[in-house]
């Protein structure tokens, strides 16, 4: 009985570590459910698809009307960001750094002398320069991917801080707002502006420059050590109910006035922004507004301000699952139809990936 007993223990503490070491094999693969084979493949196709995209996006870059070329090239990068693990394959996550860079690199030897350069980085994340000055709009690292390959170095973020007179943060979430960023650009002596939730309870609240939330009202902000008296009107704009969201409208001294509208949307009964979101283009003249992908009804956010153009963003946010990740072709069922409905209008739209400019002229 008592060999009996040693023998079942033996088996028992075999067992278990057997079930222990695939767990640990497991945690070592990308994709669980896949084989290390597997893995392997799709690390490959990733790459090669990758390849494939930003071959035909730099030979067609961002355009009104778009190539269509281009369009099946966005609808590829699409299909590459809706792997669950996507942001953590190495391909992704180099490419990711390698384009970001580009733009980092660019943005250092562009000077602008007419209108206004674009440049989409990650997410809602956005730099705008003018003759004057250069703005930034919700730039964070891609921590909220979940993934430390994916996310930008600090130094990428450093040598941005150089090129940039201040950061607008629209509102609290992990895909807009990144606190070391925030410290790098004051660290830089570069001022941020934030809604009134971001980093509440830390310290570095008290550094953050917060803009009264009032609709059409211009104020402005001192930047270039008091050199520069931007003009800038923060509409209270939200997330739904609970997000307070700023709607960033800058007005440069070169007449280029663009709109930065954070994740604004109004949905089921919370539709009070479109009192003032209506009347935006009776009070000022828009040259391009940035808005996201998903926003419920884009024509009438988009009437509302009467932009000339209609720059989009938030497509194919890594943090978000699966379902949620926005694509650029226009997902009718988890979203509503309102991009579909946007590119119907006579609205010129532009979608950039990554990394990707375009310089916008009066």
């Amino acid at each position: 009985m008592r060999q009996m007993k040693k023998i079942f223990t033996l088996l028992l503490l075999c067992s278990v570590m057997f079930i222990s070491a695939q767990e640990k094999s497991k945690e070592d693969l990308i994709d669980p459910c896949l084989s290390k084979k597997s893995n392997e493949y799709m690390d490959r196709q990733q790459a090669a698809l990758l390849e494939e995209v930003f071959n035909v996006v730099d030979e067609n870059p961002p355009a009104y009307p778009p190539a269509r070329i281009r369009q099946t090239a966005l609808y590829l990068m699409d299909a590459i960001t809706h792997d669950k693990y996507a942001a953590f394959r190495t391909p992704l996550q180099e490419t990711f750094h390698q384009r970001i860079d580009k733009a980092i690199t660019e943005i250092e030897n562009t000077k602008v002398t007419e209108g206004a350069k674009i440049w989409k980085l990650y997410n809602m994340g956005f730099v705008v320069r003018t003759k004057s000055v250069t703005v930034a709009f919700d730039i964070v690292r891609g921590n909220s991917a979940g993934s430390k390959g994916f996310s930008l170095p600090d130094e990428y973020i450093k040598r941005l801080a150089k090129q940039c007179d201040v950061l607008f943060v629209s509102h609290w979430h992990d895909d807009h707002q990144d606190k070391d960023v925030a410290r790098i650009f004051l660290d830089a002596g570069k001022p941020v502006v934030a809604s009134p939730q971001v980093w509440k309870e830390d310290p570095i609240y008290s550094e953050i420059i917060h803009l009264d939330r009032v609709p059409n009202k211009v104020q402005k902000l001192k930047l270039k050590d008091g050199k520069l008296k931007l003009k800038v009107v923060v509409y209270p704009g939200h997330q739904m109910k609970k997000t307070i969201n700023n709607v960033t409208l800058v007005l440069t001294p070169e007449g280029i006035n663009f709109a930065h509208l954070g994740d604004q949307i109004n949905e089921g009964d919370f539709m009070v922004d479109f009192d003032w979101i209506d009347n935006v283009a009776k009070h000022f003249k828009v040259d391009f507004i940035m808005p996201t992908v998903w926003a419920n009804d884009l024509v009438r956010i988009t009437r509302g301000v009467d932009p000339k153009m209609v720059f989009l963003g938030h497509a194919n946010e890594l943090g978000h699952p699966v379902y949620d990740r926005d694509p650029f072709w226009g997902d009718t069922v988890f979203s509503e139809p309102s991009l579909k409905a946007l590119l119907n209008t006579d609205y010129p739209v532009i979608m950039m990936i990554w990394g990707e400019s375009y310089l916008y002229k009066k």
